[in-house]
């Protein structure tokens, strides 16, 4: 049976421990016991752990062998805010797959009261980021970055850089993606960028352009803000890993 991952809030040599509601969704909703055995996620690596004690938020394990993990991408979203509930799902299923950091950012067209309140609302999205790696067995816990402007966006992003445009009419993002592969790692560096609801404007595809990104499309059909991200992710690490 595979055991349950979860993403250590404190490490100290060969102990790791859940704190506050983390530890106690584990004590007092999945009643764990003392002797139990799970999948533990560092800093550093993925180890056994076995339950030596648990407290009143806080549960500590006593950390065993390692546990290979497979080298994958560094995936990189540059998320433009839109509705926080779609935009919510789309952290939650984008960490699922595999994303590394997701970077929301202030575009053009992103509505003004969302751009205000997003900052009050990274906390969330990073508990929600958090419960979506463990319940896919990431072996690290995802970065969901304070909220950005763009021009700033476009130059902090490293590695392959392909930003989706419903414009695009001659290079799909599988093309673009191919096109890498001979020279990318199995560990490099990926961003993708996408755009808000009613995507991006003329100036902000020139400025990726101009900054060196790869413009790419994901087809004729024209998705939702969040369909996009979540469709994009999965292509980019299935074809790249």
């Amino acid at each position: 049976m595979t055991r349950r991952r979860w993403i250590a809030d404190e490490v100290s040599a060969s102990r790791a421990s859940l704190l506050g509601s983390h530890a106690d969704h584990l004590a007092n909703v999945l009643r764990a016991r003392i002797g139990q055995e799970f999948d533990i996620a560092t800093a550093e690596n993925v180890r056994r752990g076995r339950i030596v004690g648990i407290t009143d938020g806080r549960v500590e394990f006593e950390l065993g062998e390692v546990i290979p993990a497979a080298a994958v991408p560094s995936l990189t979203l540059l998320l433009s805010i839109f509705k926080f509930d779609r935009m919510e799902w789309a952290i939650e299923k984008c960490v699922e797959l595999g994303a590394a950091c997701i970077v929301p950012v202030v575009a053009q067209r992103t509505e003004v009261h969302l751009a205000t309140a997003a900052p009050k609302r990274v906390e969330r999205w990073q508990r929600i980021a958090r419960q979506a790696s463990e319940q896919s067995r990431r072996a690290s816990l995802p970065e969901i970055s304070q909220p950005i402007k763009l021009n700033e966006a476009v130059t902090v992003a490293a590695g392959l850089r392909i930003v989706l445009a419903e414009s695009e009419e001659q290079v799909s993002l599988k093309e673009a993606l191919k096109g890498a592969i001979g020279t990318f790692t199995p560990s490099g560096e990926i961003t993708l960028a996408f755009g808000p609801e009613g995507g991006w404007t003329e100036p902000e595809l020139k400025l990726f352009l101009s900054a060196g990104w790869t413009a790419a499309s994901l087809g004729s059909t024209i998705l939702r803000a969040e369909t996009a991200a979540i469709a994009a992710t999965a292509v980019a690490l299935a074809e790249l890993q």
